[in-house]
This record gives structure tokens, sequence and C-alpha cells, in this order.
């Protein structure tokens, strides 16, 4: 018995050691090996800084990728017709912050972006980095948001001076859409439970009608839990237990809320990646709005975290089908940070972006 048992834990050590350093090999379809082209606008403030970074650690790893840059600025009215093009024809964007003036101004061309190209899914995934510390342990959510109505709808009105009305519009086809988004995210990747944050005990038709569609979907996947909670219970229940939640869909502005609280509470706004999908595109930056832009010191300093950035690279190169160079960047990445000997002034250290880049590109090496 005694041999048996240790025949078979050795047998287990080797598969272990097996899958960590080999895994199942990725059989590619002919072709999928050609350069694709990625539309990169480097956007405002530290933008310039993380985008460059990602395309200098992009060339290092000799990436299935070249990008074809176009600038754009917060500041514009509209985004430019040539860069619509362009993300119409490749299909896959990455790109830096891009301002939006608070009050008056021009309207946000994050939000022109996400809605010419109905980018309806923005994924946000919030967890803990080797080396890093927190206030929490063991906390990995995604945070699955509607992007194109609720209160981004951009209806507002001054009905008479001193009143304005601002409508949140919520529909039964947007909301089916991202629960089911939700849901397959979820069944793909081996997660265990959906939660829907919602306000619909007070705005009973909006909010009601999203968890309506909610369950609807919850129904086809049996195999995965379904929870509700409400918007302002779960903020609480974030900063005290994050663990318990797993995958989480949201109305749009609360997803804006609850991707923000939660990347704080796991690492930082500047280390965790996202992205927004539609049927056809797929737009990847900064997983967390906060400080997606900057500050002067910053961009001054060029001191700016890339983390986040290089992390949602690897996502975009998983997108396109490339998953042992996203399996290398991402690597390089949690290598560096897990090391702990360079790390920018959000992370607690003095580096620059350079020193970032230097010594992901040399574990990359």
């Amino acid at each position: 018995m005694a041999c048996e048992r240790g025949r078979r834990m050795l047998l287990t050590q080797l598969v272990r050691q097996w899958q960590q350093y080999r895994g199942i090999t990725y059989m590619p379809r002919p072709g999928d090996g050609n350069p694709r082209a990625v539309t990169l606008i480097p956007g405002d403030g530290i933008g310039p800084l993380v985008t460059g970074a990602v395309v200098q650690v992009m060339k290092a790893m000799h990436a299935p990728v070249y990008f074809e840059e176009y600038e754009v600025s917060g500041k514009m009215d509209k985004v430019p017709v040539e860069v619509m093009d362009s993300i119409r024809h490749n299909k896959v964007c990455l790109k830096g912050g891009l301002a939006t003036p608070v009050g008056g101004g021009v309207s946000s061309l994050n939000v022109q972006l996400r809605k010419e190209l109905d980018l309806y899914a923005s994924l946000v995934h919030c967890f803990n980095l080797p080396g890093l510390k927190s206030r929490h342990d063991n906390v990995n959510i995604v945070v699955i948001r509607e992007n194109t109505e609720g209160e981004y709808s951009g209806l507002e009105h001054e009905v008479v001076p001193g009143v304005v009305e601002s409508l949140k519009v919520i529909t039964k086809f947007c909301s089916e859409r991202i629960a089911k988004y939700a849901f397959e995210y979820a069944y793909l990747n081996n997660r265990k439970t959906v939660t829907a944050v919602h306000k619909a005990n007070i705005m009973k038709l909006a909010d009601g009608l999203f968890l309506e569609s909610c369950r609807e979907v919850a129904k086809k996947y049996p195999v995965i839990k379904y929870n509700e909670v409400i918007v302002d219970n779960c903020c609480m229940q974030l900063v005290s237990k994050p663990q318990q939640f797993d995958v989480m869909v949201t109305p749009n502005l609360y997803g804006t809320l609850v991707a923000n609280t939660a990347a704080g509470i796991a690492g930082g706004t500047g280390v965790m990646p996202g992205g927004n999908v539609g049927a056809q595109h797929a737009v990847f930056e900064q997983g967390a709005s906060a400080g997606n832009v900057g500050n002067e010191k910053l961009v001054q300093g060029r001191t700016a975290n890339p983390t986040a950035l290089l992390l949602s690279s690897a996502m975009m190169l998983r997108h396109l089908q490339f998953p042992s160079f996203a399996d290398r960047l991402e690597q390089a990445v949690l290598s560096v940070l897990a090391e702990g000997t360079f790390r920018t002034k959000d992370l607690g250290g003095t580096s620059s972006t350079q020193d970032i880049v230097d010594s992901v590109i040399q574990k990359l090496g």
C-alpha cells in the first residue's frame, strides 16, 4: 500500500511539473501566425508613456502585431473619421486614457468610442498580484459592465432655468446581452458565481428590467450560481469581504463604481487590466478608469505605472489568439512585481516607467 501511495504521489508530482512547464500545446490554424494590425491611440497625460511601454515590450518579444498610431485628445469634439475607420478595419485597438472635461466642455470621447463601435461589454479583472500587499487576500473579481446605455446615455436637458433632467435609459435588449456575456464569460473561464448589482428597490422599472433580464439568462446556465446585491450593500461588502464575489454584472454607472472600488482593494488602479468588447471590435485599456490620465508630475517625471496596460495587452494577445505570447508577457510582468526591485511610486517605489519596461524585457529574454 505504501509503495502504491508513493508511486501515485510521484506520478501526480510529475504531471503537475509537466503542466507547469509545458502544458498542452496550442494548435494554431494555418495563417494564425500572420502579424495583426492594431490601432494605437496614445491618448492624454500618461497615455503616451504607458502605450510607449507596451510598444517597446511587444517589439522586444517579437509579438506578431504592429501598430497603426493616431493622435487623439479628449479635447477634440469627436474621434476623427480616419481613427474610427482604422479600428473598424483592424477590429482591435489599444488606447491610453482620454481626458474628459468635468461639467462643461465636449462630450467624452471614451463614451463616443463605445457607442459608435457598440462595445457593449466592459471587463475589468481585479485580483491580488504577487508581491503587492493589500488589505485583503484571495481577491479575484471580474466586473462586467454594460457600456452603452444607463446614465451614460447622455440624454440631459434643462427643463427650466435651474432645473436639469438627466435620463437613465435601460432596455431589455442591452440588459439581456450583457447578462448573457457575463454568464458566457463565467462558463468559459470556469467561474462559479455571477452576481447582478442593482438598485431595483428604488428604481423599480429601470433596474427591475435589468434584474428580470439577468434572471432569465441565469436559467440557461444551471451550473453557474446566480446572486443579486443592491449596489450600496455591494460597496460595503466589497470593502469588508471581497472574496465572496466572483463575476459581477452591472448596469453602466454602477460598474464604474464597483470596478474602481475592487481595483483599489486588490492592489490599485495602476495594475488592473481591462478592455471593452462588442460583436465586431475590441478596445483594450487600463481596467479601472481612475488615474488613467495621471497628472503632470507623473508625465514630467516619466514615472507612470505601465503594469495595467501591459496586462491589458496580454488580454489583447489572447483575444488575437496568440496565447503563448500572452502567457510570456503576463509571466514577465508578474515576475517583476513579485521581485519588488522595480516599482513605481503608486506601489511604494521610486522606479521610472522605463525601469519597469527594461525589467520586463529582461524577464522576457
